[in-house]
Parts: C-alpha cells; sequence; structure tokens
C-alpha cells in the first residue's frame, strides 16, 4: 500500500494491543479479542488520533495555520483535534452542533467539552440541524479574513486522507493476527461517520485479506449508513491507487441498535458499558464503542456468531462519560 508516500504526523501509540477479553467471551459463547484503539495517546486516545496522523500530514503540506473542524457537544474527534493543533502549535476552531438537544450541565461543560477547552480550542455552538458543512466554511473564511490559513477537517476527520489512519490499523490487525496465529472471522466496530468502518474495508481489500467487517450503526439508517462507508472506502481505495477493489457486498451494517438517536443512551448501552467493565475491566463511551458492543452482545446471544473469532475495536471515547454521568449514573 505504500503509504509512505503520504505526508503523515506521528501522534499515536502504535501498534495498540490487540488482546482476548476471556471473561466476556465466556458470558457471550464466542471467543472475542479487543483491538485497544482506546490507547492511541493523543488527549486520553481513541481511533481519530490514526486519522488525524494523515490529516495534520496533509494541512502542514498546505502550510496552514489553523485546523477547522465539527461534531457534536461531546464529540471524541474534536477532543482529539484540538490536542492535535495543540501539540504542533496550530490554532484551532470548532464547531459544536447541539445534536442530542441535552441541556443538561454535565453533558455542556465536562467531558469532551472541559477537555476541548483545556486544549485551547476555540467553540461555538449551532443548533441540532444546521448545515455543518456550510458552517466550516463559514468559519474557515472568518480565519482567512483574520490572516490565517485554515484547514478544514469534516466531521469525525472522515474523508480519504483521514481513512488512510484505518488503511493503517487494517494492516496493523493483519500483522498482529499473523503473530499470534489468531484466524479471525470478523471484526467488528461501531460506523457513524463512516471514516473507520471504510479505512478497514478499503485496507482489507487492497491487501487481499479476506475478513469481513461489521459495522454497528451509531446515527443513520442501514442503507445511508452503508452507502456512505461504500463511497469514502471506495475513494480510498482509489488514492492508494487501487480503484475498483472495494466492492459494494465488501460494506456491511447494523443499524438496529441506534435507539431513539445519536448520542442518546438508553438501558441497552448502560448494560453493554457495565458487562465490558465488570467482565475484562474495558471502558466503553456511550456512543460509539457502548453502543457497538450493545449490538454486539444482543447479536451474539441470538447465535449470529457461533463458532466465530471476532475482533472488536475499541474506538475511544471513555473521556465522554463524564458528560453523561446524570444519564449513566443513574442507570448503573
Amino acid at each position: 500500500m505504500n503509504l509512505a508516500r503520504f505526508p503523515r504526523v506521528r501522534l499515536a501509540h502504535l501498534p495498540t494491543p490487540l488482546e482476548p477479553l476471556p471473561r466476556l467471551s465466556e458470558e457471550l459463547g464466542i471467543e472475542l479479542w479487543i483491538k485497544r484503539d482506546d490507547c492511541t495517546g493523543l488527549a486520553g486516545g481513541g481511533n481519530k488520533t490514526r486519522k488525524l496522523e494523515f490529516l495534520l500530514g496533509d494541512a502542514f503540506e498546505q502550510e496552514a495555520d489553523t485546523l477547522v473542524t465539527q461534531g457534536a457537544v461531546q464529540s471524541n474527534h474534536v477532543r482529539q483535534t484540538a490536542a492535535a493543533a495543540a501539540a504542533h502549535g496550530l490554532d484551532c476552531e470548532i464547531i459544536l452542533e447541539a445534536r442530542t438537544g441535552s441541556t443538561a450541565h454535565d453533558y455542556l461543560a465536562n467531558g469532551n467539552v472541559l477537555l476541548d477547552r483545556l486544549f485551547g480550542g476555540g467553540l461555538r455552538t449551532v443548533a441540532a440541524g444546521s448545515d455543518m458543512v456550510a458552517e466550516l466554511e463559514t468559519t474557515a473564511a472568518d480565519v482567512r479574513v483574520r490572516g490565517g490559513k485554515p484547514y478544514v477537517i469534516p466531521g469525525g476527520g472522515s474523508n480519504p486522507v483521514g481513512a488512510l489512519g484505518y488503511v493503517d490499523c487494517a494492516r496493523e490487525i493483519v500483522v498482529q493476527a499473523d503473530e499470534l496465529d489468531l484466524r479471525i472471522d470478523r471484526i467488528v466496530t461501531a460506523t457513524g461517520s463512516a471514516g473507520t468502518h471504510a479505512g478497514l474495508v478499503a485496507g482489507l481489500a487492497v491487501m487481499g485479506a479476506d475478513v469481513p467487517v461489521l459495522g454497528i450503526g451509531v446515527r443513520a439508517p442501514k442503507e445511508r449508513q452503508e452507502a456512505n462507508v461504500f463511497k469514502l472506502a471506495e475513494e480510498t481505495a482509489a488514492l492508494l491507487g487501487h480503484a475498483g477493489r472495494v466492492s459494494r457486498d465488501q460494506v456491511v451494517a447494523d443499524c438496529d441498535y441506534v435507539g431513539e438517536g445519536y448520542g442518546l443512551v438508553d438501558q441497552g448501552v448502560i448494560d453493554a458499558l457495565k458487562l465490558a467493565a465488570r467482565t475484562d475491566g474495558i471502558v466503553l463511551d456511550p456512543v460509539y464503542s457502548a453502543k457497538a458492543m450493545k449490538g454486539l452482545i444482543a447479536l451474539s446471544r441470538a447465535g449470529r456468531f457461533k463458532g466465530e473469532t471476532l475482533v472488536f475495536l475499541h474506538t475511544g471515547g471513555a473521556q465522554g462519560l463524564f458528560g453523561y454521568e446524570s444519564v449513566v449514573g443513574a442507570g448503573l
């Protein structure tokens, strides 16, 4: 794949561990491993750090001095972007979408929001349903007016450049599995802004690794989510010089576990948080990884993965738990 030809800023602690989850495996009746991308290091870790390595590389290539990005109020991506900017002397302008409608103090001021402020990100909040592409352009224009040079990063860092981070992760998983003599039947991860899911699919396809990826949706309906992931996976493979390598049947999302909506926590999410924590001491986040684990648990108990060895990709985000104390704490 020759990822070295793409500009890159090293931010992450790599490779992240690939570990067994023996007690959770026993509970679910499957062989379950975990890819610990909550351990990437930057600002407490998370999956966006891999993407930001390539996005910052591109930003420096373009001589940018300000990162401009967006996300929901408790965005893990925004936290890691603000930290990456601080670590490399860049300004960072952030647009937060009040996507969930929550007015709880912990949601609006604690967790990732507190860290955004700590890292010096310039924050402004817009209403739910705002045109976030337009909001990014407005902020970028403001940066230009004051003499800066913006680099716009889409929500989740999910474009072909950002997805290269998960092409690299796909390579890393295959290498680790080979070293462990581990035959992986399926990778399971949360799928939202699509970059992680698409990067994995593109990377595995380009390598010719016959490992399916199941994305557990956290926001969009199945048809739209799969279309978004497929489009980005195709674009990422093309960027790698392998256009046409990704087939539509390689993109699979199960969006039956979204619940009432993005960032909204139900008892199934809280139960997944508790089970992961109280079996193997794993801390998930309430928006992405716990919702994905909620789906994995339900599907396992329904016999979907009987006889399979699964790798659960932990996308990080435990910092966001502190923005959900009023909800999660009440359900413990």
